[in-house]
C-alpha cells in the first residue's frame, strides 16, 4: 500500500508548492487541480504501466483519505456564519443549486447524449462546490475515474473565467456590493473561485460571498443522500456503481455536519484549528492525485468536447439566472 501513497503524497507536496508559487497564486488556482493535474500527468508517462502496483494505496487514496478530507472540511464552516444572512439565504442557494442540477443532468443525458455519471458529476460541480462536490459525489457512485476528471476540469475552466468575468460585470450589475457578494456565492464554482471574485469586487461583497458559499456547501450533504438512493434505481446497463439492492450511506457527510456543529460551539486553539483544516485539504489533494493518476488520456478523448459544452451551459445559467435571482430573493 505504501507505494501508492507515498506517490499521492509527494504529488501533493508538488500541487501546494505550485500553488504557491507567485505567479499561480493569483489565479486562485486550488491545490486539488493541481494534485489532478499532476496525478492526471504522472499516470499517462510510458513508464508509469512499469511501476510496482500502486491499486492498494490509489484505492486507500480515493475511499478512506476522501471520506476523511470532507469530514474535516466540515471545519470551514459554523452555524452562526448561516444564521447571519437570514433565510433568503437559504432559499437563493437551494433555487441555484436545484436549477442547475435537473437542468444539466436533463440536458447532459437527454440533449448532449452524454452518459450518466459524467453528466450528473459536471452539474454538481458547478451546482454545489467545484471538485470537492464532484469528489463526494464520485465515492458516493463510484464512478468511472475518466468521468470525475472531465468533471473536474470543466469546473476548472469555468470557475477560472468566473473569477475574470464577475469583477468586469459588477459595474454593470445594478446591485450593491453586499448583494453582489451574495450572487458570487450562490453562483461560483469552488470556494477559492468565490474568494478571488469577491475580494476583486470588496470587502463587503467577499464576506457576503463567502458564508452564502458555504451554505451552498452544507447542500452537498442532502444531496449526497438522496442521490446515492435515486443512483441504485437506475437501469443496471448505465455502468459502474453500488450493487442494486444496497444501501448507500454517505456516512463521511454525516461526518462533514458534526464537524460544522463542533466548529459552531467549540473554539479550538488556531493553530490547532488550522492543522486540521490543511490535513483535511492534504487528504482531499491526495484523492485528487490517485484519481488522476487512475485516469487515462484517451478515456478523457472519447468523452469529447460535450462536457464542455454542458459546463459552458451551465456557466451561462449561473451568471443570468443566479443574478435574477439574486435580486429577486435578497435585492
Amino acid at each position: 500500500m505504501w507505494q501508492g501513497l507515498f506517490l499521492c503524497g509527494s504529488l501533493t507536496l508538488a500541487s501546494f508548492a505550485l500553488a504557491r508559487l507567485p505567479a499561480l497564486a493569483v489565479s486562485g488556482i486550488s491545490p486539488l487541480v493541481f494534485a489532478l493535474l499532476m496525478g492526471l500527468m504522472v499516470g499517462n508517462l510510458p513508464f508509469a504501466r512499469h511501476l510496482p502496483d500502486m491499486q492498494p494505496g490509489l484505492k486507500f487514496a480515493t475511499r478512506y483519505l476522501l471520506r476523511g478530507g470532507i469530514v474535516l472540511f466540515g471545519l470551514s464552516l459554523t452555524l452562526h456564519q448561516v444564521v447571519a444572512l437570514g433565510p433568503g439565504v437559504l432559499l437563493l442557494d437551494l433555487v441555484v443549486v436545484i436549477s442547475v442540477l435537473l437542468s444539466g443532468y436533463y440536458i447532459g443525458t437527454q440533449v448532449l447524449r452524454l452518459d450518466r455519471e459524467t453528466a450528473l458529476l459536471t452539474s454538481v460541480g458547478s451546482a454545489i462546490c467545484g471538485a470537492a462536490a464532484v469528489l463526494a459525489t464520485e465515492t458516493t457512485i463510484r464512478s468511472r475515474p475518466a468521468a470525475a476528471s472531465m468533471a473536474v476540469a470543466t469546473v476548472v475552466l469555468f470557475g477560472t473565467l468566473a473569477m475574470l468575468v464577475y469583477p468586469l460585470l459588477y459595474q454593470f450589475s445594478g446591485m450593491n456590493e453586499g448583494l453582489y457578494g451574495i450572487y458570487i456565492g450562490a453562483t461560483v464554482h469552488e470556494v477559492a473561485q468565490v474568494v478571488a471574485a469577491g475580494d476583486a469586487v470588496g470587502q463587503e461583497a467577499l464576506a457576503n460571498a463567502v458564508v452564502v458559499k458555504l451554505v451552498r456547501v452544507m447542500l452537498l450533504v442532502p444531496f449526497l443522500l438522496i442521490v446515492g438512493q435515486w443512483w441504485l434505481r437506475r437501469p443496471a446497463q448505465e455502468g459502474a456503481g453500488p450493487a442494486a439492492g444496497k444501501l448507500v450511506i454517505p456516512w463521511f457527510a454525516f461526518g462533514f455536519m458534526v464537524m460544522v456543529g463542533f466548529n459552531s460551539v467549540v473554539d479550538l486553539p488556531s493553530s490547532l484549528h488550522q492543522t486540521l483544516v490543511i490535513a483535511g485539504q492534504v487528504a482531499l489533494a491526495m484523492a485528487m492525485a490517485a484519481l488522476g493518476f487512475e485516469t487515462r488520456l484517451e478515456k478523457l478523448k472519447a468523452l469529447g468536447i460535450r462536457p464542455f459544452i454542458l459546463g459552458m451551459i451551465l456557466f451561462a445559467m449561473l451568471i443570468v439566472g443566479g443574478g435574477l435571482a439574486s435580486q429577486l430573493l435578497m435585492g
